[in-house]
Parts: structure tokens; sequence; C-alpha cells
């Protein structure tokens, strides 16, 4: 909880950071990267770099725990923490890393509100940063217990034991412990870091879904190659030479799972939304229910450009087959004739006809517009906003919009 002496400070000054917060953040990032250059090569995503959603999405968290702070006192930011928690932990990221980011950031809120940041000022936005900071390194540190690790041991090298082609930009990925151990568990949803050697000498990392249930011997991830949409930032680094390099045999560095999109254990119905590349949590969630003999209803919807570019299409309609209380919604936006299926609509996803009770739980992936439509429609069907969770590939956008 913010002190008695801060909160009148942060809600007057609120306003004026957040109105530069995006100004600040580049700052920051800039101040960052120019003490260590090294975490720019060897941490961060370059790519987010160039097109600005790290920047973005960094502002927005600060943003959204500092409005909380002053707003709801009473509240504890769980949503926020946790997601951002489980993103460090799958990076490696420690303690040690917070006082550099804590420097960095104040410095450039200092810098680009001038004189309007008072030593009070900066005071109670220094407390705003630590109460954020340690309320992530105490989530870090639990998290890194829980999978019986000392904080930021994480990566561990498994081998590419199977590859298949599922369309021209997606590719799966079979992967098992190169030591010849076991698999790590991991829960239905949660996803993994991958960390690979570029040419020009950066170690990059990005995350993906692990799309298979947990209990298996091995690991199975889907990699989408990210294309530029128009030029102006790079084809994706890490995707394009995993689909270049990573042949039968391969050996990768992998992180311990996370996440916090985690299929819960219970018995109220599901609905498991997804679109393009998010249908990959959606499988492992699927895959589980299957072998777990589920009988909850499960109402599965996956939106996608056509039956063409549906990923793991078949494969998804047959978990679908194996839970009794099941039932598929495809929507495509070209050829939906192609689809099979009486539940194919041609178009965007529309909820229109489907009937769901107030005790439903959905889980989102997909792209920010598919998810925020979505979502909506949820709303106004009676589902309570606490009971839709969603993941985002790459940068948290959701709290920054």
């Amino acid at each position: 909880m913010l002190s008695a002496q801060s909160v009148p400070i942060v809600r007057a000054t609120l306003p004026a950071v957040g109105a530069s917060l995006t100004t600040i953040t580049d700052r920051f990032y800039q101040r960052l990267f120019e003490e260590r250059p090294e975490l720019l090569l060897n941490l961060f995503n370059r790519t987010n770099q160039v097109n600005g959603s790290q920047r973005e999405a960094l502002a927005g968290a600060v943003a959204a725990f500092a409005t909380l702070l002053v707003e709801r006192p009473d509240e504890r930011p769980d949503a926020i923490l946790s997601r951002i928690a489980n993103k460090h932990v799958s990076l490696g990221i420690t303690a040690d890393s917070y006082p550099l980011v804590g420097r960095h950031l104040l410095a450039a809120v200092a810098e680009v509100l001038g004189d309007a940041v008072t030593p009070e000022v900066a005071a109670a936005w220094d407390e705003v940063y630590w109460l954020m900071a340690n309320a992530l390194i105490a989530a870090e540190a639990r998290l890194y217990a829980a999978a019986g690790v000392a904080d930021g041991d994480v990566w561990r090298r498994m081998v590419v034991t199977e590859r298949h082609e599922q369309s021209p930009d997606a590719v799966s990925l079979v992967l098992s412990p190169a030591d010849g151990g076991p698999t790590r568990p991991f829960k239905p949803g949660q996803y993994v870091s991958v960390r690979v050697e570029l040419p020009d000498g950066a170690h990059q990392i990005r995350q993906y879904s692990l799309s298979t249930a947990p209990g298996r011997d091995t690991w199975r991830i889907t990699v989408k190659r990210e294309r530029s949409a128009d030029g102006t930032v790079p084809d994706g680094e890490v995707s394009s030479w995993l689909h270049a390099n990573a042949k039968e045999g391969y050996v990768l560095d992998v992180s311990l799972p996370a996440g916090d999109l985690i299929l819960p254990e219970a018995d109220t119905p599901l609905v498991l939304a997804s679109a393009g590349i998010g249908i990959t949590p959606m499988l492992s969630m699927l895959d589980h229910l299957g072998r777990t003999d589920a009988t909850r209803p499960v109402t599965v919807l996956h939106a996608d450009r056509s039956p063409h570019h549906h990923i793991h299409r078949a494969e998804q309609a047959q978990l679908v087959d194996r839970i009794p209380g099941a039932d598929l919604h495809l929507w495509y936006e070209n050829d939906a004739h192609h689809g099979a299926g009486p539940q194919v609509y041609a178009g965007r996803t529309a909820l229109d006809e489907l009937n769901l009770t107030g005790d439903t739980t959905a889980y989102l992936c997909g792209p920010l517009p598919f998810m925020r439509a979505v979502r909506s429609q949820l709303l106004a069907k009676g589902l309570h906003p606490s009971a839709i969770h969603y993941e985002v590939f790459g940068p948290d956008l959701w709290l920054s919009k």
C-alpha cells in the first residue's frame, strides 16, 4: 500500500506522468542500453524495441499499477503482477536487476518532466516503483521455489526429436531433455522460452506455448514464422532462425515452464477461444481434458484466415471429439465452404447463437482485436470479468489500451 504522504502526490502527478509515459519509457530504454548494451543483444526482444511494443507494454503496466494504488488501494493487482512475474521467470530474471531498472526509469521520469519532478515527487514515484518491484521479486522467488530451482536457473538443453510442417509458416517441434531425464511438469496453458544464438552473436529469446498435455516424455511447441507486415520492422528473428535451423537432432536452450493462463481443476463449463497461432495453449488444455476423462461442458471457438491457415486443424477436431461435453465452432474469413463440420461460419467470430451459463470460465488467446471482441461478447452474455482470462503472445499491450 502506498504511504499516506505519497498518495496525493501520485494522484496529482499521475495525469502528467501517464501522458508522458511512452516518452519516459523510450528514454528509459535508451539509458539502459547505453549502460548495458548486452541486454539488448541477449535479453530484450530487438524487434519489439524497433516497433515500440515493449515500450508501450511497460508504460501500460506502470500506469495500471500506479492507478490501482491511488484509486483502489485495498485491491491487490495480482493479475498485472502475475503475468509479469511469470514472463520474468521464463527469462531467468533475478532480483539484482531491479535496482538497475529503477535507477534508469526514475531518471527518465526526471529528464522528461524536468522541473515538475521535485524531491517529493521523485520520492513518491520511487515508492511506486519499489512497491511494484518488491512485489515482483517476491512473486518470482515463489515461482522459482515452486519449480525447485535457484533464482534464475531456468535453462535446460533439449533436443529436437521430431519436426512437423503444419503450414508454410508454422512448424511444430517435439523436444526431449538432452540429458535423457524426464521432462519438467507443467500446467495446461503454460509456455517456455527458447533461446538461440543468431548470426551476429546475439542470444535472442522468445516464448512458445506448450501444445500438448503434461505428463508426456516429450514437449511440443509450434512456431509461427513472423513476417513483417509493411517492411518497417524485420521478420521475426527467432522464428525465422528456428524454421531454418531447428532440424531433428538440434539442441536448443529451453526454459522451465511458466505462465498464468492455467486450466483450473473444476467441473464448471469452459470456453476455449483462439485465433491463429493462439490455438497452441488451447490444444494443451484440450489434450489434458481428454486424458483426464473430463465431463465438463467445453465450448471450443477458433477463428482463422481460412481452413488452409488453420494449423493443427485435424488434431483440434480429434481432441474435441474425445471430450463428451465438448463442441467446436469455427470461423474463417475466407473459403469457409472448405471447412468440415456443421458449425463452420464465414466471417469474424460472432457468439450470438451460443448459450452460456453464468458459471462459465473463458480462456482467450490470439490477436488483441480478436480477444477484445470475444471478451465484449462474453460479457454481454453474462460472464463476470473475473471469469475471462487471456494470454498475449509478445508484450502485453492489453493494459495500454
